[in-house]
């Protein structure tokens, strides 16, 4: 043993292939009974052409070459032993007889990961070839995490595009939920709008028949997003419709708070959830243009005179489901030919501008006054343009509404 340093005792062969290029047959003997001892696999070569040959017939795990190597030197063919195909990393060892900085440089950068001068001590030699070993080793967990994150990634993509397919018929299904979005009622012609920001949404638009003469309508915004609060609005939409058959034998329909409370026992007592809900009912006389609206949570909804001035309506409220004892206050509106009622959901109200500002009251009034000339849907998408002219085509959250139009006549431009 060489400098008082005692060599390690062979260890068990731990399956490392260690390819040892040297054109001194001497030196490679020496070196390959020394790696043997300690339990590694030795292919040898004298040659740059053999070395590349037995590369290429099987990719060992570690290469010991000398500087000097017949065909190439030996910074060249560490570079061309990077530059092979095959799978994993080999390390590379370059030994030289001289020892000098500039030598070390050379190799490091033509691909070598380590350097040693000849002779190389045995102790030394194999404590680099342990460290060449800990490095494939990191290198193998490594890429074995990464198949493994790969194929994880490729089950939850698969997943994803199941999930996606099935949102996607869920909104249809959420969609169908209004099944109609345009009415003639007496004197007044109705007009809804839903628009979900995602594949699923919280708002629920819809109207009520309620006999000759007399129908309700309402908005409803449940709070959050997502499958939970569109599995919730088709609840609404069941209860909802299970009043209509309730009252239908009656002809007689319960007024708007009748039917808030009722919903706020619902919400309390049998829905197990922490999510609410805002809305807005209103009760209508079609012919006298009569209304009761009550509004718990809700924005504002806004009357328009037939002369295009517009004003909030309502008390504000309480949103329905928060607490048991909620008392609702109805308002009581007559509408005259030209005028209409438009019930927007916060999605529309609260829709934020490039600079940060939200439209709110008077940002809706003012788009209610600019298309006031128009009716029924062309205004609901005049609207809903203006909006998105506003916000820059960004839509953070469903946008929903409910327009009610009494009479012939449109409202003029205020």
């Amino acid at each position: 043993m060489r400098g008082g340093l005692v060599a390690p005792a062979p260890r068990p062969a731990p399956g490392r292939v260690i390819l040892l290029v040297d054109r001194n047959r001497d030196d490679r003997r020496r070196v390959c009974l020394q790696l043997k001892a300690a339990g590694y696999r030795v292919k040898q070569a004298s040659t740059a052409a053999q070395a590349l040959a037995l590369c290429r017939e099987s990719r060992p795990h570690i290469l010991v070459t000398d500087w000097d190597v017949r065909g190439m030197t030996g910074p060249e063919l560490c570079q061309t032993f990077r530059d092979l195909p095959g799978a994993g990393y080999g390390y590379a060892i370059m030994l030289a007889a001289q020892g000098d900085a500039a030598d070390a440089v050379r190799a490091l950068s033509a691909g070598a990961d380590d350097f040693l001068t000849k002779p190389a001590n045995e102790a030394e030699l194999l404590a680099r070839i342990a460290v060449g070993e800990r490095v494939l080793d990191m290198q193998e967990r490594l890429v074995a995490a990464n198949l493994k994150l790969q194929c994880t990634l490729d089950e939850l993509h698969k997943a994803q595009e199941e999930i996606e397919s099935d949102l996607r018929e869920a909104r249809k299904i959420q969609q169908g939920l209004v099944r109609e979005r345009q009415a003639q009622i007496g004197a007044f012609e109705l007009s809804l709008l839903m628009r979900p920001a995602g594949h699923l949404g919280g708002d629920l638009v819809g109207f009520r028949r309620a006999g000759p003469g007399r129908f309700a309508a309402y908005a409803i915004d449940v709070s959050g997003s997502g499958v939970t609060a569109a599995l919730l609005t088709a609840r609404l939409a069941a209860y909802l419709s299970g009043a209509d058959a309730e009252i239908a034998g009656q002809g007689i329909l319960p007024g708007p708070r009748q039917v808030v409370e009722g919903l706020n026992r619902l919400m309390i007592a049998e829905v197990q959830t922490d999510a609410y809900l805002t809305m807005v009912y209103v009760d209508i006389d079609a012919d006298s243009g009569l209304i009761r609206l009550v509004q718990a949570g809700h924005p504002y909804p806004m009357l328009q005179r037939a002369d295009g001035q517009v004003t909030p309506v309502g008390f504000g409220g309480m949103p329905v489901g928060v607490f048991p004892d909620t008392k609702f206050e109805e308002v009581e509106l007559q509408l005259e030919p030209g005028d209409r009622l438009f019930i927007a959901s916060d999605g529309i109200t609260e829709a934020v501008s490039l600079h940060g500002e939200q439209l709110g009251d008077e940002g809706l009034i003012a788009a209610m006054r600019t298309n006031a000339p128009l009716r029924g849907p062309i205004f609901l998408e005049s609207l809903c343009w203006s909006i998105s002219e506003y916000t820059g085509g960004a839509s953070a959250d469903d946008m929903s509404a409910v327009l009610l139009e009494f009479g012939p006549e449109s409202p003029a431009v205020g």
